[in-house]
Order: C-alpha cells, then sequence, then structure tokens
C-alpha cells in the first residue's frame, strides 16, 4: 500500500488538529504509528510519501516504525512519485493499493492497474483494525485464565457494557 501522507493528515479526524495547528511532524508521527500497527496487523507493506514542499531540503527515503517513509525532492510532488512507484511495484503477484482522496491522483492510479482507496476508507479500516488489535491483545491476556462463571464472552460484553452505561461512559 502506498500511502498519501499530507491527504490523509488533512483529511482524518484525529490528525486535523494537528494540521490546524501547523504541527506537521506531530500529525506526521501519529500517522505513522497508526499505519505500522495497520501494517503489522494486516501483514502489508506500507510506503507513506511526504511532499517536500512542506518540510524544504529534506529530501529523503528512511524506515520508521517498520514503514518506509519518502519525501519527495523538492520540486517532486507527491503524486507523480506516487503514480511512477505504482506502475513500478505492479505486476502479476503484487497487488498495490494507493490511499488518497485526490481524484485526479485516482484516475492515473487506476490507469496503472492500481487500487485505490480513499483517506476516509483507510481511516476506517485503521481504526477497525485497532479495535481488532485491543480485542485480540484482551483475549490473549485472559487465555490462560480460567473463570468459574457461568456467562459466556458475549454475556459478559454485554455486562460490561452496561457497567459502562451505569457509570456514564460510552
Amino acid at each position: 500500500m502506498i500511502v498519501d501522507g499530507y491527504n490523509m493528515i488533512g483529511a482524518w479526524p484525529n490528525l486535523i488538529p494537528f494540521k490546524k495547528k501547523d504541527e506537521l511532524e506531530e500529525a506526521r508521527e501519529a500517522l505513522l504509528k497508526d499505519l505500522s500497527e495497520y501494517a503489522k496487523f494486516k501483514g502489508i507493506e506500507v510506503i507513506v510519501v511526504f511532499d517536500a514542499q512542506f518540510v524544504p531540503g529534506i529530501t529523503q527515503t528512511y524506515e520508521q516504525y517498520k514503514l518506509q517513509v519518502v519525501f519527495t525532492a523538492k520540486d517532486e510532488t507527491a503524486d507523480t512519485y506516487i503514480e511512477a512507484l505504482a506502475k513500478e511495484r505492479m505486476n502479476v503477484l503484487t497487488q498495490v493499493t494507493v490511499a488518497t482522496s485526490d481524484l485526479a491522483e485516482q484516475w492515473q492510479i487506476f490507469s496503472v492497474g492500481a487500487l485505490r482507496k480513499s483517506a476516509r476508507e483507510l481511516y476506517k479500516d485503521v481504526h477497525r483494525e485497532k479495535k481488532a488489535i485491543e480485542k485480540e491483545a484482551y483475549q490473549t491476556q485472559f487465555q490462560n485464565y480460567k473463570r468459574n462463571v457461568p456467562w459466556d464472552e458475549t454475556q459478559l460484553d454485554s455486562l460490561q457494557q452496561l457497567m459502562e452505561n451505569l457509570q456514564g461512559k460510552d
């Protein structure tokens, strides 16, 4: 999956406040952490591309949180880089997905045979997987713990929800 980083920062509800305060480094960091968990859980390779126009003179590629992070060259847009990378990576054995809400970019991606995922779709996927990770961690924590309770997990979840509602939490 190739992700247009600043496109996600401008669209994800949890990252927009960073953008509004001009805290792009914090926004990038939060995005990379979320995408890292998602990539690990899904077992996919994720490349996050940022336009260098927001961070002049930083053209580079490096690995962070087991993600490949790319800052494009000075006069190269993330869109141009993503199109070339998608074309390069697409083959019979590799299906490339590009995460962007830029409609012009989506058409270019379709033309090389890659799939597209909007910023909103990726946000929903990442947060759905985050909940799955939390549930799996919770179940793993108690897998060797035997309860002398006649209720199954669904009933216990309902009781937990009822308890949270009574405490005023949602």
